[in-house]
């Protein structure tokens, strides 16, 4: 049986008086109990605690680390920690946790408080909220020039000319003062604008001034999707502000509504008495905003200044606080790292977003920069830090760091600045592919920046709108729509398959599945195997470099050497891998003498993938269905599996299969090197061993890469390549004084090579 303890609209009165048990009413909290949802346990705690004599505070939530959605969340009383001097590190606590039947239950609970309690009378007002079970829409009257429901509009419980129906009322003044109606979750507005103007006038009426806070935005075309409102004393970027949790949260519904969904009245601070508005908002700004912003629906925060209606400014979610820790952590950089490299995007004299990458990051990026990764994961989490970071391949298929940013706000102008910045730090080569979040500041960025590069939308979003929106589809639906995804090999096949599925379905009014069907060449494989990505599965979530070394709940004091040991556990694995590859030899598995080439050649780790194709290609025979002059056309079928077949085409210049594995990765397939067995080619043609999968990748210059790139790349081939090198001796040759000698006398002479070459 699940017990829903005070659902929203509802709220129960204790009745001691009448001898009626709590615990039969489900008014104390215990392991098992179960709700709806996470805000119908926070109301029942809340109000638990209100009887008790204590106020509650949203503690800490937990998140799935497959989805990012949150699994458990902590309900903690008011003096929970020490970081107010009214705090006393109170135990009392509930968590919840969500089932798979999407029901949240109480798995943790501690009653114990280590303070006194107050008397349940001051804690709370045992009033009865006669409420609609219905969600029931506000229209707040945002003519008035008050912007104030007065009581008047309210008449006891009774539908009034606002469409404000039996919401709770605040009166202040005495029985003849003015009343206002209060936030509770589930209030509907009718757009953002009227919800704004409510809660601006609530807080007036309370005693506090609010600003605009985060907003979040669809993944899919980037329109706003939910708000916060928050108290003017959030956050600690300013000295007047105490980082106060008081906030209303809005959400958009697909009705075009906007309906309050997460909400919390308690203020870390002393509330004033009611304040007048010192900027009057007349119906002509009114009206300019409504018309411009379509009421806050479409106007980015950027374009919205803390204050009520002042002139426009960019927010910026990063504390002032991170900027004198970040800049004295790049001092000490540059000065050990000739080649650190940071920016600032500065506008209107503040700070904004930060870029920086260390010499080792540029170096990389100048060998393996051709396919990159922009991680914005954070967004999964409830991070403190916008933390961003590029990330590449390097030679032994690991991740390599390409720079480290904090991003001020989400917007097509900051992801602008962000991926200029980077370009300008990587000596101007621009990346051949990029896999990036889907959102529409991020999409519009890299057209703007990049507009040769090839994005693919990150698979974490799509998989977390699959299950949100295809959940309640069946099985049968779910196997051919992953089959039409991931195993259609023409475009014809797939538009056939595709095709069905929604006609099968009745999708064809599913807004996701439209919008992601014109969208499939930056998601679905068949579109994406003709570029290189080096190799990285479209299928599967790509793991953040840092892994949990750095995570949402980092703290500033935490985050720099959190950072450097995180950089320095992925940069020992590289080393350990270059020792490996250095000292150790793969056996080799056949006779054949591109075995031999490849494994002379390529890293153990690129090497092992070779080699496995080459043993697959036994298990496949080809036949020859096509000649004409010297293009020759194979087809190649799995021995046993009349499914299994691709086309290879064979010429003295170029030679190409279906399955697209060179393109897609930058290594030969098994189809190629079977065609390469029948015509008794014994070595690979240099053009398809890449030079970025050698044993030499990190040393820069070989002959087979000055004919493959461009001069502008090649310089930065060299510069790198010189600048390591150098860096190099200067460490070996720190380490006694004959080391020093000996490096010295090795660089001179060298040096006297290339006077006398001038």
């Amino acid at each position: 049986m699940v017990l829903k303890a005070f659902p929203l609209g509802v709220v129960q009165v204790a009745n001691n008086a009448n001898g009626v048990d709590e615990n039969e009413l489900g008014n104390e909290p215990y392991v098992g109990l179960e709700f709806d949802s996470a805000d119908d346990a926070r109301e029942f705690y809340s109000q638990y605690a209100a009887r008790v004599g204590f106020k509650i505070r949203i503690g800490q939530l937990y998140r799935s680390r497959t989805d990012g959605s949150v699994s458990s969340r902590r309900y903690v009383c008011a003096k929970e920690g020490f970081q107010l001097n009214s705090r006393t590190g109170c135990p009392a606590f509930i968590r919840v946790q969500k089932r798979d039947s999407g029901k949240w239950v109480l798995d943790q609970v501690q009653k114990d408080h280590n303070h006194d309690l107050g008397s349940a009378d001051e804690n709370c007002s045992p009033i009865v909220q006669q409420r609609n079970p219905a969600v029931v829409k506000s229209s707040v009257n945002t003519s008035q020039r008050s912007k104030i429901i007065s009581f008047g509009k309210v008449d006891k419980g009774r539908p009034c000319s606002s469409g404000v129906i039996s919401v709770k009322r605040l009166r202040k003044g005495g029985d003849e003062g003015e009343c206002i109606a209060e936030p509770y979750s589930g209030l509907e507005f009718n757009s953002a604008n009227e919800a704004y103007l409510f809660y601006q006038a609530y807080a007036r009426f309370t005693g506090f001034r609010i600003r605009i806070g985060q907003l979040f935005r669809s993944k899919n075309d980037g329109s706003i999707t939910s708000r916060r409102f928050v108290c003017s004393k959030e956050g600690f970027q300013h000295p007047s502000r105490v980082g106060c949790g008081a906030f209303m949260r809005i959400k958009r519904h697909d009705s075009g509504s906007w309906i309050v969904d997460r909400l919390e009245k308690n203020h870390n601070h002393d509330l004033d008495g009611r304040i007048e508005t010192s900027k009057k908002i007349s119906a002509t700004s009114l009206k300019f905003i409504d018309e411009v912003s379509d009421g806050l629906d479409s106007v980015d925060l950027a374009e919205i200044n803390n204050s009520i209606f002042g002139k426009a400014s960019h927010e910026n979610n990063i504390g002032s606080d991170w900027y004198c820790v970040l800049f004295e952590y790049f001092q000490s950089k540059q000065a050990e790292d000739t080649g650190f490299f940071h920016s600032v995007e500065v506008v209107d004299g503040r700070c904004m977003s930060v870029f920086w990458a260390d010499g080792r990051s540029r170096f990389s990026c100048s060998q393996f920069g051709d396919a990159i990764f922009f991680d914005t994961s954070y967004r999964k989490s409830n991070y403190l830090v916008p933390f961003a970071t590029f990330v590449g391949v390097n030679h032994h298929k690991q991740p390599v760091l390409l720079g480290s940013a904090l991003i001020a706000n989400e917007s097509k102008e900051s992801f602008g600045w962000l991926f200029q910045t980077w370009l300008r730090a990587m000596s101007g080569c621009c990346p051949k592919s990029i896999i990036a979040d889907q959102d529409m500041a991020i999409q519009q960025a890299i057209a703007q920046v990049f507009p040769r590069t090839r994005h693919r939308f990150s698979m974490w979003q799509i998989r977390v709108k699959e299950r949100e929106i295809l959940r309640s589809m069946p099985n049968e639906f779910m196997n051919e729509y992953e089959k039409c995804i991931y195993q259609s090999h023409t475009n014809i096949e797939f538009n056939t398959m595709w095709t069905e599925l929604i006609n099968k379905y009745g999708l064809k009014e599913n807004l996701w599945l439209k919008q992601m069907y014109e969208k499939r060449d930056s998601w679905v494989p068949l579109y994406l195997r003709g570029t290189f990505f080096v190799g990285i599965p479209i299928g599967e979530n790509i793991e953040s470099f840092f892994g949990t070394t750095l995570t949402g709940q980092t703290p500033l004091r935490e985050f720099i050497s959190r950072y450097n040991q995180g950089l320095e556990k992925r940069r020992e694995q590289e080393r350990k891998e270059d020792f490996n590859t250095l000292n150790l030899q793969a056996i080799l598995q056949t006779k054949e003498p591109m075995e031999e080439q490849c494994r002379r050649l390529y890293t153990l780790a690129v090497f092992r993938i070779f080699q496995n194709e080459l043993l697959q290609s036994y298990s496949y025979f080809g036949i020859k269905t096509y000649e004409e002059g010297s293009i020759v056309r194979y087809l190649v079928r799995k021995c046993g599996n009349e499914n299994e077949k691709h086309v290879v085409t064979f010429s003295p210049l170029n030679v190409s299969c279906s399955c697209q594995m060179f393109e897609f990765e930058g290594m030969l397939c098994r189809h190629i090197l079977k065609v390469l067995n029948l015509l008794d080619i014994k070595e690979i043609p240099s053009q398809y061993i890449l030079h970025r999968w050698t044993r030499n990748a990190v040393y820069g210059i070989v002959s087979d890469v000055e004919s493959r790139v461009s001069f502008q790349e090649l310089r930065a081939i060299m510069l790198w390549s010189l600048r390591e090198t150098a860096c190099k001796y200067i460490e070996s040759g720190t380490g006694s004084l004959e080391k020093y000698k000996l490096a010295y006398e090795i660089m001179r002479e060298g040096g006297n090579k290339l006077c006398w070459q001038r």
